[in-house]
C-alpha cells in the first residue's frame, strides 16, 4: 500500500509511483527482461486495477523519440519494448502478505524448478545471472541479496552503565539487509503453511536445515520506501544517473 508514500498511495499502489514517465515497476521488469526473463506474475492486490490499466493502455512512445503526424494518427516508432513478455494478473487478495501471495500463484509455477521473486519497489544493478549461478551453485532452497542499509541514523554502542562506546554510520557497518531479488526452488512450498509470511516462518525453518542463501552485493540498490526516497529517485532521473537501467549500456 505504500503507506509512507501518501502523497502517492492514495490513488496509486506503490509498484506505479514514477520515476520519470514510468512506474517503478516498468523500470524493474525491464531489468529482468534485459537478462532474459520476460515471463512475470503479477501479484495484485491493493489497487490491481490500475496496474491492470497500466498494461491495457501501454504507451511505448512514453519512454522514446518519436514523430507524429497531424493529430496523432500516424506515429513512429510504433513497435512496443514489451512485445514480447508475457504477463499474468492474477489477485492475490487486498490484505494478503508475501507468503500468501506466492501461494496463491503456486499452480503457474508448478513446471519451473527454479524462479525469481521481487518485492516490487527496488532497483538495483545487481548482475542477475550471478547470483543465480551463485544460488545455484549453494545448493540452497531459497536466496535473496543482502545489502547494506543507506538511512541517515547512525548506530550507537553502549556498556552497561549508559556510556556510549562507540559511534558510527549505518554506511561504514557490516550490518546487511534483506533486499530482495529473491531466487527460489519451487520445493520453497514445501516449507510455507497458509498465512505465514515468508522470511518469518518459512525461511526461519529454511535457516534451521541451512537452506538460505544470501550474496552480499555492494552496488547500487535502492528501494522506494518513503517520500525521501522518490525525491531522491526524481534528482537520480533529472541527472540521468540511472545505474538500474542496465540495459542502456
Amino acid at each position: 500500500m505504500g503507506t509512507r508514500l501518501r502523497e502517492h498511495s492514495e490513488t496509486i499502489p506503490k509498484p506505479l509511483v514514477p520515476i520519470g514517465p514510468m512506474p517503478i515497476l516498468w523500470h524493474l521488469m525491464r531489468y529482468y527482461a534485459h537478462f532474459g526473463h520476460k515471463e512475470f506474475i503479477l501479484c495484485l492486490g491493493y489497487k490491481g486495477v490500475a496496474i491492470r490499466d497500466f498494461f491495457l493502455s501501454y504507451n511505448p512512445n512514453l519512454t522514446r523519440d518519436f514523430s507524429m503526424v497531424g493529430n496523432g494518427g500516424g506515429l513512429s516508432p510504433a513497435k512496443s519494448d514489451i512485445a514480447d513478455w508475457t504477463i499474468r494478473f492474477v489477485d492475490t487478495g487486498l490484505h494478503s502478505n508475501i507468503g500468501q501471495r506466492l501461494r496463491r500463484v503456486r499452480s503457474y509455477l508448478e513446471d519451473d524448478e527454479l524462479f525469481l521473486a521481487n518485492y516490487g519497489d527496488q532497483l538495483s544493478d545487481l548482475p542477475l545471472n550471478e547470483h543465480i549461478e551463485r544460488f545455484e551453485n549453494s545448493g540452497a532452497t531459497a536466496g535473496f541479496v543482502a545489502v547494506q542499509p543507506s538511512q541517515s541514523f547512525h548506530l550507537v554502542k553502549c556498556d552497561d552503565q549508559h556510556r556510549v562506546t562507540g559511534i558510527g554510520s549505518v554506511e561504514s557497518s557490516d550490518i546487511w539487509i534483506n533486499g530482495g531479488f529473491m531466487v527460489l526452488r519451487n520445493s520453497v512450498f514445501d516449507y510455507m503453511k497458509d498465512g505465514e509470511e515468508l522470511v518469518q516462518e518459512p525461511f526461519g525453518r529454511l535457516l534451521d536445515e541451512g537452506k538460505l542463501f544470501a550474496y552480499r552485493y555492494r552496488g547500487f540498490w535502492k528501494a522506494m520506501d518513503t517520500f525521501k526516497d522518490k525525491m531522491t529517485f526524481d534528482r537520480m532521473w533529472g541527472r540521468e544517473e540511472l545505474p538500474w537501467q542496465v540495459w542502456r549500456n
